[in-house]
């Protein structure tokens, strides 16, 4: 016997959007979430950006969960009325050979079922945002903008619509598998919560974002032999003065980087047209979930991130740009490509679905990746 069917640890959007999935299907469902709110961890400290899904290989988890997951989440959010705009995204190329790049990204996307991709010349990105600078550009109207804690917040009611239980302040300190369930221990963490408890659970889902790793070896997974363990990179933002406000009215990027490691600092913009830059790529001495997270942004980086931004921004000066925010990205690799893991345990650890390595297009990705492991426990029902 066991308490309930389906315990999802980590309430950030992913959790969430899992939680609010698997409690509509009729499966008793608890969401734990170690802060005293959601979203606390990466789904707060992003670009908050759905992306259109032309960067990730064709046939990766990567472009099809961000391709579907895009038009999942603009739906859901026009029904649950969260703050969602299709804005429109320009992938600029500032010089000739750069054009190329662009090229491939169009092929790549519309392979991977991304809608109206358009290349344009520079005319043509004059008349769409007078100043920007570049030669040619990849226009994706149907990229957008999203108040991301408001979904993750929405999903959750969706879960309490439910039946569902959604609990903050609550750190999960044990998960062993026992005669065919999972005990799940919990303690009380920060001022939310004073107690303690243990459940049994059918299903444990580890949806914990920048600890999901630390979760899965805490269930007994070899994180080791599997590679899972995750590098926490930080990226910093930096805003513009309010004195451009309006200025640009699409999110605008470079070519992305041969290095790999992102897709450039870039122009964001909020749902209120406030714009930033960023985020960079800063590679950490300590892994911040042993020394501590410190989100300061360094003003010492600012001028690195003016004249990055300048190659397309022409008008951008060192003044204009004030420490922002700064979020992790939960990476597998330092450089290159790594997909998503979504992977069903079987054997001794039957029962528990991990979601590692969600970083970037997570966010997008969100409500498709909820339905895959809704798939997976029919699976597991079905077995």
């Amino acid at each position: 016997m066991h308490d309930i069917d389906c315990t999802i640890i980590g309430g950030g959007i992913v959790g969430c959007a899992v939680a609010a999935e698997l409690s509509s299907r009729g499966l008793t469902t608890v969401l734990l979430e170690m802060e005293d709110g959601l979203g606390r961890g990466t789904t707060s400290r992003n670009s908050e950006v759905a992306h259109g899904g032309m960067y990730y290989p064709n046939g990766s988890l990567k472009a099809r969960f961000c391709v579907e997951g895009r038009r999942l989440l603009k739906a859901f959010c026009e029904r649950a009325d969260v703050g969602y705009r299709e804005c429109g995204k320009l992938i600029v190329a500032t010089t000739p050979d750069e054009v190329p790049e662009l090229e491939r990204l169009l092929a790549l996307g519309t392979a991977n079922g991304v809608e109206d991709l358009l290349l344009i010349d520079g005319p043509a990105l004059l008349r769409l945002e007078p100043d920007v600078k570049a030669c040619a550009a990849l226009h994706s109207p149907r990229t957008g903008i999203v108040d991301a804690e408001g979904a993750a917040r929405a999903w959750a009611h969706v879960v309490a619509d439910h039946g569902g239980q959604v609990m903050t302040a609550a750190k999960v300190t044990g998960l062993w598998p026992a005669a065919g369930v999972w005990k799940v221990e919990i303690s009380a963490a920060g001022p939310g919560r004073h107690e303690g408890w243990t459940h049994t659970s059918r299903i444990v889902v580890n949806a914990a974002g920048l600890w999901a790793d630390r979760v899965a070896a805490l269930a007994g997974v070899d994180v080791d032999a599997r590679g899972w363990n995750q590098h926490l990179v930080k990226g910093n933002y930096f805003s513009i003065a309010s004195a451009h406000h309006g200025r640009i009215n699409r999110l605008v990027y470079p070519v992305p980087p041969r290095h790999g490691t992102s897709l450039g600092v870039h122009l964001c913009l909020d749902l209120g047209g406030q714009m930033k830059i960023g985020p960079d790529v800063e590679h950490l001495a300590t892994d911040p979930r042993d020394s501590g997270f410190d989100w300061r942004v360094d003003p010492a980086r600012r001028d690195a991130f003016c004249d990055g931004a300048r190659r397309f921004l022409p008008w951008l000066e060192p003044d204009d740009l004030v420490p922002g925010m700064s979020g992790l990205r939960p990476k597998l690799v330092a450089t290159g490509f790594h997909d998503f893991v979504v992977q069903r345990e079987d054997g001794d650890l039957a029962g528990l679905i991990n979601l590692v390595g969600i970083e970037s297009p997570g966010l997008t990705s969100a409500a498709a990746l909820a339905r895959e492991v809704a798939r997976l426990v029919e699976e597991m029902d079905a077995a």
